[in-house]
């Protein structure tokens, strides 16, 4: 099990462009160290963060580029 979720945190980080590897990295400490406290399954608690911040900031960036895309709309 260890091996398999080595396997796909290692996947999942070799998709990640610079732009969201804040999020997942930052998703899978969190969710590392929550997952290792509650169920004492830090990797999956990491892998779990890391989709869970990739998600939220691709949605903090869409939703930053919808305001600035109105704002220019604004103007003219």
């Amino acid at each position: 099990m260890k091996k398999v979720m080595v396997f796909v945190v290692l996947a999942v980080a070799a998709g990640i462009t610079s732009a969201d590897a804040k999020g997942c990295i930052k998703g899978a400490l969190v969710g590392g160290v929550a997952g290792h406290y509650t169920v004492r399954h830090g990797w999956l608690g990491a892998a779990a963060g890391c989709v869970i911040g990739r998600h939220e900031a691709n949605r903090r960036a869409r939703l930053q580029q919808t305001q600035q895309n109105q704002q220019d709309r604004q103007k003219h």
